[in-house]
Formats: structure tokens, C-alpha cells, sequence
């Protein structure tokens, strides 16, 4: 198991006044507004279906909940920023008056989407281009004093997978979460969270040589996201579709335990949170 004698990790996070502890790894649950996503399971654009996804979730223990209106699908196609808040401004409304205590994360690149979604409850923002794709993320997300998931990604959803070429594909990873953290700091933003961005502009066998060197990000001392939910990396290797991924996605996300993930980002948060309970009853 990943025990750092050489760095101080920061583990808290403050979520609109909430100090959350890191230490024990959290469970995300995904909720996707969207027609499209990767996953049909994940999909839940009715405004009913998606309080009541998040119901269950919270029941099964998720810690935070992560609301997108936006594919982010190899290939998806764009829509505007205002269909996006079309879709995704209502549920998080809904949903933050159904649990006040719910910690919600929005997951969007773009910051008008972000700001917004804020004031309609959110307390985190998850952004896959890690402010590349909106130059005004960086400056929004210190004005809201929010907590910052900053994802490394090349190019965006549509042609992300013609852009998978590394010479060093770590420490290309590693040079761009330490370049970001730093404008982020010069402005700052207190709590970043880092996340590799698995599968997005990375091949099978690059994710998987990220996850081989996951604890070594601690290098830059921040907490690590693991967002791998019945993603092609897996199903790839045993077979089947993203419908089929669920036994060994919680195989590999045990394995991001071990390795020092903080945070487990998943469609299925009640065998996330089993496997989190396993791992810290065996350490």
C-alpha cells in the first residue's frame, strides 16, 4: 500500500465550509445529464431519473456527487454553453434542495457553466481540460474559492484520440499538473485535487503505465482522483462493453487505492464504497 515517508501530502479539502478529510478515500458518483455518455447506465437526463440516481448513490454511501451536462466521449460533439446549463443547472438545483448536505461537484470545462452551477449549489468543480479549453477557468475558480479537480487532457473530446503520443508519457503528465498547480497557486486556489485523465488522449497500455506510477505523483503532495468506471482500458482486456466492466473496474480501482487514490470517481458507488472499506480494513 502507497505509505509516503517522503511527502506531506495535503488530504483536506474545504467544500463550501466543509473541511473534508482525504486521508480515507472518497467515493464520487457520476450523473450525467446528457443523452450520450460513454455509458448508458450513466445517463440520466429526465430531471426525476437524476434525483433519483442521486438518492440511491447517497444511500450506498457516496461522498460527493459529480453532475455533467456535456459528453466527454471519445468523438462526442459539442453543444452550447447554454444547452448545457439548460440541462444541468435544474438537476443541481433539485438536487441540492432534496440533500443540503450533499457535496456536489460539477463537471464542466467551461467557467460561465461553472460560475453558474455554483450558485445553483455546486461546491467543486471538475474540469477534464484542466482550464485549457477556457482561459477564464483558472481566474472563476478563485473568485468562488471552490475546491479544483484539475485533469490533464490533450486536445478536446472530439479529436483527444488522434493526440495520444508521449516520448515520457509520466513525466509529460507530471510537468503539466506541476505548470497548472502553479498558475493556480499564483491566484489563489487553495484545494486542487489532480487527476491523470485516464483514457482521454491516452491509449489502453499508456493509462495503464499511469496507474503503475500513480503514487508517484505524490510527488506534488496534492490529493489524486481515479476516475477509470468501466472505461475502455478495462474492457478492452476482459472483453464486452462498458455494460460488462463492473467487477473489474473494482479490480483496478482497488488497485488505485493501493497506489494512493483519495477519491474514486464511479458509476457503481456501491461496490466502490466495498472496495474502500476492504482496503482500509486491510491496512
Amino acid at each position: 500500500m502507497a505509505k509516503d515517508t517522503f511527502f506531506r501530502k495535503k488530504e483536506t479539502i474545504n467544500a463550501g465550509g466543509k473541511l473534508i478529510d482525504l486521508s480515507v478515500p472518497k467515493v464520487m458518483g457520476i450523473i450525467n445529464i446528457t443523452p450520450d455518455s460513454f455509458y448508458a447506465g450513466s445517463r440520466k437526463p429526465l430531471l426525476n431519473d437524476a434525483l433519483q440516481q442521486a438518492s440511491k448513490m447517497l444511500a450506498e454511501g457516496a461522498d460527493f456527487l459529480d453532475i455533467g451536462a456535456y459528453s466527454s466521449r471519445p468523438g462526442a460533439e459539442d453543444i452550447s454553453s447554454q444547452e448545457e446549463m439548460d440541462r444541468l443547472l435544474p438537476v443541481i438545483e433539485l438536487i441540492a434542495a432534496s440533500h443540503p448536505e450533499t457535496v456536489i461537484s460539477v463537471d464542466t470545462f467551461r467557467s460561465i457553466v461553472a460560475e453558474a452551477a455554483v450558485k445553483a449549489g455546486a461546491l467543486i468543480i471538475n474540469d477534464i481540460s484542466g482550464g485549457q479549453l477556457d482561459e477564464d477557468m483558472f481566474a472563476t475558480v478563485a473568485k468562488l474559492k471552490v475546491p479544483y479537480i484539475l485533469m490533464h487532457m490533450k486536445g478536446t473530446p472530439k479529436n483527444m484520440s488522434q493526440l495520444a503520443q508521449y516520448d515520457d508519457i509520466f513525466i509529460e503528465v507530471l510537468d503539466y499538473f506541476a505548470s497548472r498547480y502553479h498558475q493556480l497557486k499564483q491566484l489563489g486556489v487553495h484545494d486542487v485535487i489532480l487527476d491523470p485523465g485516464f483514457g482521454f488522449a491516452k491509449m489502453p497500455d499508456q493509462s495503464y503505465g499511469l496507474m503503475n506510477r500513480l503514487q508517484d505523483f505524490n510527488i506534488l503532495e496534492l490529493p489524486i482522483l481515479a476516475g477509470i468506471s468501466r472505461k475502455r482500458m478495462i474492457y478492452k482486456i476482459t472483453g464486452g462493453t462498458a455494460e460488462d466492466a463492473l467487477n473489474a473496474t473494482t479490480a483496478l480501482n482497488t488497485i488505485a487505492l493501493m497506489k494512493g487514490a483519495n477519491i474514486l470517481r464511479v458509476h457503481d458507488v456501491k461496490e466502490a464504497v466495498e472496495a474502500v472499506n476492504i482496503f482500509l480494513a486491510c491496512k
